[in-house]
């Protein structure tokens, strides 16, 4: 199993790999202004790392619902089951972006946001979270 974590923006797509060992790992994010150009290198990362599986971070409100920008990724992964023949996993994204964001000094954000690394952080979250799900937990005694 290859797995590409995915944290869906309309400016930016935060990117993270994990595979059977069951850790994720940020990539960087896609930043490119042009949809078209995001969409291309992202299926070229897909080729290039023999992706098995897109892990895709879904927006539940705070409340459990669904919002507008579950709509935008509902289609963005219908686009990837379309293009990329994989399989597509929905994981709760909620608070991922803060949880990311917190992880980097206060004076620095502003500075890190346009560079897609909290986007990245949070794909890691929320591949992470899938990974945990899907894999069972190494006991002491077991390696």
């Amino acid at each position: 199993m290859r797995c590409l974590g995915i944290d869906y923006g309309t400016k930016r797509v935060g990117l993270a790999q994990g595979d059977d060992v069951g850790v994720a790992t940020p990539l960087p994010a896609l930043i490119d202004s042009d949809p078209a150009v995001r969409w291309r290198k992202l299926g070229e990362l897909i080729k290039q790392r023999r992706i098995s599986d897109l892990v895709l971070g879904y927006p539940y409100n705070m409340d459990g619902s669904v919002g507008f920008k579950a709509k935008e990724v509902d289609d963005f992964a219908a686009r990837l089951k379309a293009e990329f023949n994989l399989p597509v996993h929905l994981i709760d994204e909620t608070l991922t972006s803060y949880a990311a964001e917190s992880t980097i000094a206060k004076k620095s954000r502003r500075e890190v946001r346009d560079s897609g690394l909290i986007d990245s952080r949070a794909a890691c979250l929320i591949l992470q979270d899938f990974l945990d799900q899907k894999l069972p937990p190494i006991l002491p005694g077991q390696e």
